[in-house]
């Protein structure tokens, strides 16, 4: 199976995308009701991001629209895309949806997850020809920069799930933003992975677990590869998986059954496999060619995405987000 993305692939995941974004129904909404007055749709909660089944994955298949637009912006899907950039992201649907932030119930809504893929959108988003959708959405990144900068010196200890709560994958992503537009939320960035994640070592992956869609062990590798210098990420790793030249831990290297793809929390075990492709490739990009770490890296990203990539547009349990995992692992750097 090819493991780079194409623009064959490219054509496929935007049509799953755009057959998802916009359809309300059904929906899992993360939505605190403080009286009757707050039982309303989706689609008045959030007028951009209603579809998808949940807020979150429908910002991160915009995310991916984005970036596949960026990469094949000539592919058949490429007016579509624009089309509903254009009807979606406009500055008045972006208001409202800036405006759902500043209820008192939704201090935690979506954190830190959503926070993080809504930055990694604007930061997509920003220079892409053809409209001013990033300008749109500039306030609400910054709305959610600035909570992500509250939040982090007041929390104490990482979240290390392999579920939405995990710290490091917010941290990973979050820095595609902060890195050209935030210099000092960058380094706070920077700061709180080291402190989080400084002292780890010796990495016994106890997973996975039976719901996760990311890996604990790698998406921490992966934050601190994005935050740490090169010539401290090195030595970091050596210290937390010391034994990947050996293969061990050996769960990291084999993927994950998924023995039923219609249940929406079994079925997030397609996107631990795609997941830790993406974190293997980009882990693999740090190793010389005949490092024995490099060639079970790029073994392990093949194994893990034929695993679970052929499943990416099954049932609507997987198929409202799994793409957008899908294109991390495809468009990683090559290993």
């Amino acid at each position: 199976m090819r493991d780079g993305l194409e623009e064959e692939m490219a054509r496929r995941l935007a049509a799953i995308a755009l057959g998802h974004v916009r359809r309300e129904w059904p929906n899992k909404p993360d939505h605190v009701l403080g009286g009757e007055e707050d039982l309303r749709p989706p689609r008045t909660l959030h007028p951009v991001f209603y579809g998808s089944f949940d807020w979150h994955s429908c910002v991160h298949a915009y995310w991916m629209l984005a970036r596949l637009l960026r990469r094949f912006p000539a592919m058949a899907p490429a007016p579509a895309i624009r089309a509903l950039f254009d009807a979606q992201l406009t500055p008045e649907k972006v208001a409202a949806e800036r405006a759902y932030l500043d209820r008192p119930l939704s201090r935690g809504f979506e954190r830190p997850y959503g926070w993080a893929w809504l930055l990694r959108l604007a930061a997509e988003l920003d220079g892409l020809e053809g409209g001013g959708w990033a300008a749109a959405l500039e306030p609400l990144a910054r709305a959610f920069a600035e909570r992500l900068r509250d939040f982090l010196p007041r929390a104490d200890y990482p979240v290390r799930a392999g579920t939405h709560g995990n710290t490091a994958f917010a941290l990973a992503l979050a820095a595609d933003w902060a890195a050209g537009r935030d210099p000092a939320l960058f380094a706070l960035l920077g700061e709180k992975a080291l402190s989080w994640y400084g002292e780890d070592a010796d990495c016994q992956a106890w997973e996975p677990g039976g719901e996760d869609f990311l890996s604990p062990a790698l998406i921490e590798a992966e934050c601190m590869r994005r935050l740490l210098p090169a010539a401290e990420f090195a030595p970091w790793l050596g210290r937390f998986l010391p034994r990947l030249a050996l293969g061990e831990p050996a769960t990291l290297f084999r993927p994950a059954r998924v023995s039923d793809r219609t249940d929406g929390r079994i079925v997030h075990l397609d996107g631990l496999n795609l997941s830790r492709a993406w974190c293997w490739r980009a882990l693999a990009t740090g190793w010389e060619a005949e490092d024995p770490r490099r060639r079970r890296a790029e073994a392990a990203a093949a194994a893990h995405l034929a695993a679970s990539l052929p499943h990416v547009g099954g049932d609507y349990m997987g198929a409202h987000w799994l793409g957008s995992f899908a294109l991390l692992a495809l468009d990683a750097p090559p290993a």
